[in-house]
């Protein structure tokens, strides 16, 4: 028999009202109807409080999704930048420790009287340095007890060295007024030997400090990377300062010492010289000025080409002018942009490494002028330097280094570099980390993981409107792990549960392989099916990750095997992980000033604005520390 649905609810009302006489309901009991409302509501919240599988199964495809009010797509952000802290500096509490300093090295005119006042003299003493500093001269002077840079009523010559040496800090890109000490004068009242031991004992105390504090800054850098944004990721140096001070005590060479602080790579060297060189030019440049804005295509006409000419000239080398000597000499210095100017300029372009294309834009007109001015270059030089301390002392014999700003990555082993090639990296808004790691594996033919950012920022607009989408396009949907059609996924509720992935395909977004080094930002290398991108002169155009131009000689150099090895793995059609045997360091580094393979350093865009971030760290460091001297 068919019961309408009134005779059901009547039914069902009766049932209810039987069981209320059947068993006798407390005030609180929840009437049928209540029930009835309840159960909606939960089906509705569980409707809405997605990741999960659409029930509705009355409507096909796109309408069976569980339709909301329109509210403003969510959107997962970057990393952020932060306003620079820097350590406030602290006092060094000598006065603390009990007879700090004995006066063995006090000539016997002032003993036993200055025994007594040189003691009584450190109780007095103010002077402030970081706090790692202050605590390993603290911790130093309690455990030796002599001074270390007084002889009788003056400075020994192991104070002048080391005076010295602080003084030409910037010779290595730090800031000597960081560790500037005010040096007792030569001349001094001896009727008056408290006011000369205390401005002996500060001496000793502000040297050793200052000495500690260089030290520091010389090992690791006076910036804290991980301060600057949340796309710098390090682990910063330990140095044992102690120690340090405990070496200069003993040295007979304080100089050679606190100059071996620094690094003494064949990187480093080169910027420290390259950073004397620009310091010897003279302030008036002769530069090649290009109009800002410029872009000459060929056939066009232009009144800049005369500049773009002279800028080939005074920035090509002899043998491009010599084999376009004719087009050089009748240039008349007209603006109309003629084919064998075309001929001159793209030759210029090849031979510094941008596509030979004619077109001038901002990678030529950055060559021609002759890249940054010299304040410019001596700035970036000086970010290179701090940026250089805080890698390891020894990158490694066999190591791959990518270098953001300049777009490519190298491969060194036997401590030379034995190939480089193009990159691109993340764009602006998706921005590749600064960090270093360890290549563990090559996987090819390799499955593509979607990260939640681009499932969210990316996909989730276009699946609200057709949740067919990422089934039409190939990709695996899954929730809480058990594969789903994306087309049943209600995509109105959070992801947090929802993986996508691409299998492997000639589309596959990460091409025929991947080259892992597992860290936390979920950066590798990879190959694209995108080769166009290249081509092209600035090539921050990824989502974060590294893209490589050759990725299969790349494979081949780490797993240690031929470039025809790779290739027979990637035809076998599995996706297969080939572990990396070596211990192979990776630095996905940024330096827009780094030194070539011939040494030379080269120049590139700041493509991030991260050395004004670093600029800005050098400013609050500097008032911060002369706020407490």
């Amino acid at each position: 028999m068919k019961l309408t649905k009134t005779a059901v609810l009547a039914a069902a009302l009766a049932l209810s009202c039987a069981t209320v006489t059947l068993h006798a309901a407390p005030a609180n009991a929840m009437t049928f109807m209540e029930w009835l409302q309840k159960r909606k509501e939960k089906k509705q919240a569980e409707a809405a409080g997605l990741p999960g599988v659409t029930t509705t199964s009355a409507l096909p495809g796109a309408a069976a999704q569980v339709k909301q009010e329109a509210k403003p797509l969510p959107r997962v952000t970057g990393p952020r930048y932060y306003t620079y802290k820097a350590d406030a500096l602290k006092r060094v509490g000598v006065d603390k420790l009990a007879d700090p300093v004995v006066t063995s090295s006090i000539s016997a005119d002032v003993a036993p009287a200055g025994d007594a006042g040189i003691r009584a003299a450190f109780t007095n003493v103010d002077v402030r340095t970081n706090p790692d500093a202050a605590k390993a001269v603290e911790t130093f002077y309690s455990d030796n007890r002599k001074f270390v840079w007084i002889d009788g009523t003056g400075i020994n010559d192991k104070a002048k060295a080391a005076i010295a040496v602080l003084a030409d800090a910037a010779s290595v890109g730090l800031d000597p007024w960081d560790y500037a000490v005010k040096i007792p004068a030569n001349d001094f009242d001896s009727a008056d030997m408290t006011a000369r031991y205390a401005e002996l004992a500060t001496f000793e105390i502000a040297l050793s400090s200052a000495v500690a504090s260089y030290v520091q800054d010389a090992v690791r850098g006076r910036i804290d990377p991980n301060r600057i944004s949340g796309y710098h990721d390090f682990k910063r140096k330990d140095v044992n300062l102690v120690a340090a001070l405990k070496n200069v005590s003993m040295s007979s060479n304080v100089k050679a010492y606190l100059e071996s602080r620094s690094p003494q790579s064949a990187d480093f060297q080169a910027l420290k010289d390259e950073l004397a060189r620009l310091k010897a030019e003279t302030s008036s440049e002769d530069r090649v000025v290009i109009a800002d804005g410029t872009l000459l295509k060929p056939g066009q006409s232009n009144p800049e080409l005369a500049n773009v000419v002279k800028g080939i000239v005074k920035h090509g080398s002899d043998a491009l002018k010599t084999d376009h000597s004719v087009t050089i000499a009748t240039y008349a210095g007209t603006p109309e942009y003629t084919p064998e100017l075309v001929s001159l300029v793209e030759a210029f372009q090849k031979e510094h490494g941008l596509k030979p294309d004619g077109i001038v834009g901002k990678a030529s007109i950055r060559l021609l002028t002759g890249g940054d001015s010299v304040a410019d270059k001596i700035a970036k030089v000086e970010v290179a330097l701090e940026q250089a301390r805080w890698l390891p002392v020894d990158l490694g014999a066999r190591h791959v280094f990518i270098n953001q700003p300049a777009f490519q990555v190298y491969y060194y082993e036997g401590g030379s570099e034995k190939f480089s090639m193009r990159t691109v990296v993340g764009s602006k808004s998706n921005q590749t980390y600064f960090f270093e790691d360890k290549v563990q594996t090559v996987e090819v033919n390799p499955y593509w993981g979607v990260p939640q950012s681009i499932i969210i920022n990316e996909m989730l607009p276009k699946l609200r409107n057709d949740p067919n989408y990422l089934d039409r396009m190939g990709y695996e949907v899954a929730v809480g792990g058990r594969a789903v059609p994306s087309s049943s996924v209600n995509w109105y509720g959070s992801t947090s549960g929802i993986s996508v992935r691409q299998p492997p395909s000639g589309d596959n977004a990460l091409g025929e392989l991947k080259i892992l080094f597992p860290n936390s930002h979920a950066i590798y290398m990879h190959d694209t099916p995108s080769k166009s991108f290249f081509k092209k002169d600035m090539r921050a155009l990824s989502h974060g990750c590294v893209r490589l131009a050759e990725p299969r000689k790349m494979a081949a150099a780490v797993l240690g095997v031929s470039e025809e090895e790779v290739g027979k793995e990637i035809a076998a059609g599995r996706n297969k992980a080939l572990s990396v045997k070596a211990d192979i360091p990776i630095y996905i580094a940024y330096f827009t000033a780094w030194p070539n393979k011939d040494g030379v350093v080269e120049y590139f865009d700041d493509v991030y604005g991260r050395d004004d971030y670093m600029r800005k760290a050098f400013a609050a460091t500097q008032k911060a520390r002369q706020a407490g001297a």
